[in-house]
């Protein structure tokens, strides 16, 4: 507590960031000052804390704290932490799920629109969040039809035809800008039509492609016409699938914040020039003994931080004490001025209170099912006490798995579920050091040894349950690690994949768990968790080293410049598909090192 109070004593009376740190080190809270010298001394004073706020008190060790020039620029950077550290005391948006956008690469010389999960700052334009996915798809067909948008990912450049188009080109399908038969500025004003139709203008789209139908029939063009007219059928049918919901064409997020058992679930209606285009729930977590004022603001810092778009008016239902700071955040981000209002009546309140009560029926279906999935990973455990004879309920259960191709690039994974939930935090991931050549049982002895020497050495919480991917083979070998270490009195088991079979040390047959049951169940999340995240750091690996191999082979690319692709690009892929201008805004590559890089790889095959 000395050490604190000496670091206490050096607040600047400046606006920043703060983040306190446990014993461990790890960041469990990050907060906001306009002085930081007031705000972290607060903390250490007596007064009225919240009971969350004294047990964070308590588990302080030491603080860091980042001076920033304005107060604004402590908000962005406090949302950039909080994403980053993902800290326990913190008010967090939950972001699980990942949301469906319809992105449009404006950024290619010819555009191409797909649906796609990952919103990247990339000067591309994104449209959504959608809820419905086989609405996307449909919208995006019918853009692609009515406009003859091409579906191919080749990387194509203006000025630089191919030779030969696709089937879609001869099937009037694309209007092949790959062989030049429609140039670059021609096609982006089809491009420009889809977004205008994207962001809610569809009246105005549809007045004209009418008025192009109307053309083609004066001009005896019947064909064309009969399109035209298909078309706006279709766009007409996709428009009253969108409610009018406000008088005015204005851009909105109407955004309700509903509690309900210490839970906390804020409802976005995504309204785009007077039409309700889509919405979504989030929930909040962290929530318990805050004020709505702070769970609101904690959303709209946290949303808006990575939203793809940022409306004019941002409607919402819980007073917030900090709506210049803000405003003028938003403004700083969009590049124009947003509002941000509470309704009192109109319009503006019956889309708030619409709103709220959808957030209030999604809060309960999640609770509800939050609720049978508890039950369900009791009866689980439970259930797993039984079929295996345990010493204990595997409240902590960990899994293992080894994954390689031939021996090559060797890797392990160690997931955890604790009560029947994956706790990611916990997660593990192991390069094999001491195996050459395809040998999976030596492999699994070093990953488990690895794992509970380290865990003895920190005093660490021993599983209840330790699950093997594999059979008899597997499950001895890591048994024989584990009686060295005298830690065969845990529980262990090996899961085979072929039969779902059941393997525990000292017995010949397999126990077999009923195909339907929750333990069953339970097991097979738990061993297709660790190969799903063994698999994936393997292809990361593995990526790696074909990618360095290739990139080492190109003339005049060492590891400096290397790393610098890398670095900028992300993948060899991104790469590959960069033109020669693009290469050049690479620091350290010139004209002529663009121009190697760019005609060999379009040379060599991909490894």
């Amino acid at each position: 507590m000395r050490y604190i109070e000496e670091q206490l004593k050096r607040l600047p009376d400046r606006p920043g960031v703060y983040l306190m740190k446990d014993e461990t080190g790890e960041v469990i809270y990050v907060g906001k000052a306009k002085s930081l010298r007031r705000r972290v001394r607060s903390y250490f004073r007596k007064g009225n804390h919240t009971f969350k706020t004294k047990i964070m008190v308590k588990h302080i060790a030491d603080f860091d704290y980042i001076v920033t020039d304005t107060e604004v620029e402590a908000f962005i950077l406090e949302a950039n932490l909080i994403k980053k550290y993902n800290p326990k005391f913190n008010i967090r948006l939950k972001d699980d799920k990942t949301y469906p956008y319809i992105k449009v690469t404006v950024q290619e010389d010819f555009p191409r629109i797909f649906k796609t999960r990952l919103v990247k700052n990339d000067g591309n334009r994104y449209f959504g969040p959608f809820t419905d996915v086989n609405a996307i798809y449909k919208t995006i067909d019918v853009l692609k039809d009515l406009f003859s948008l091409r579906t191919c990912k080749k990387n194509l450049e203006a000025g630089k035809p191919e030779k030969r188009p696709c089937l879609n080109y001869h099937i009037g399908k694309c209007v092949g800008p790959c062989i030049g038969a429609i140039d670059r500025n021609s096609y982006r004003e089809l491009v420009d039509r889809v977004c205008l139709f994207l962001s809610g203008k569809q009246d105005e789209l549809i007045n004209e492609v009418e008025k192009e139908m109307y053309q083609a029939a004066e001009k005896k063009n019947f064909e064309k016409a009969a399109r035209f007219r298909d078309a706006v059928r279709a766009l007409k049918n996709i428009s009253a699938q969108q409610k009018v919901m406000s008088s005015k064409n204005i851009n909105q997020d109407i955004i309700a914040l509903v509690e309900e058992e210490g839970e906390a679930c804020v409802q976005v209606l995504f309204i785009r020039n007077g039409r309700l285009i889509g919405q979504e729930y989030f929930l909040m977590e962290g929530v318990d003994e805050e004020s709505n004022t702070d769970i609101m603001v904690s959303f709209l810092q946290q949303y808006y931080e990575q939203a793809p778009e940022i409306p004019q008016e941002i409607v919402i239902n819980t007073h917030v004490s900090q709506t210049e700071l803000l405003e003028d955040w938003l403004q700083q981000k969009k590049g124009k001025k947003v509002k941000i209002l509470i309704p009192l009546k109109g319009e503006k309140k019956r889309l708030v209170e619409m709103a709220s009560k959808n957030a209030s029926q999604n809060l309960k279906k999640e609770l509800i099912r939050r609720k049978y999935q508890k039950q369900r990973n009791e009866k689980a455990l439970d259930q797993l006490v039984e079929y295996l004879v345990l010493s204990s309920k595997p409240v902590h259960i960990e899994g293992f798995d080894i994954s390689n191709i031939q021996g090559s690039d060797p890797v392990a994974s160690m997931v955890v579920f604790k009560d029947g939930v994956p706790s990611k935090a916990d997660y593990r991931r192991f390069r094999i050091k001491t195996v050459s050549g395809p040998n999976d049982f030596a492999m699994m002895q070093e990953v488990v040894k690895r794992r509970y020497s380290r865990l003895l050495e920190e005093e660490g919480d021993l599983p209840d349950l330790i699950l093997i991917d594999g059979g008899k083979g597997q499950l001895n070998a890591a048994l024989e690690v584990l009686k060295e270490m005298n830690l065969d009195y845990l529980d262990i088991a090996g899961l085979a994949k072929r039969e779902e079979e059941v393997f525990l040390p000292g017995q010949k047959e397999p126990v077999i768990i009923p195909r339907k049951s929750p333990a069953l169940h339970l097991l097979q999340r738990v061993r297709d968790e660790a190969h799903r995240f063994a698999v994936s750091y393997h292809r990361k690996l593995r990526s790696r080293r074909l990618t360095h191999t290739m990139l080492d082979e190109i003339p005049g690319v060492g590891p400096k410049r290397r790393k610098a692709l890398l670095s900028h690009f992300g993948s060899l892929g991104a790469i590959r598909k960069a033109t020669i201008g693009q290469l050049k805004e690479v620091d350290g590559i010139s004209n002529k090192t663009a121009r190697v890089i760019y005609d060999y790889l379009r040379e060599h095959t991909r490894p």
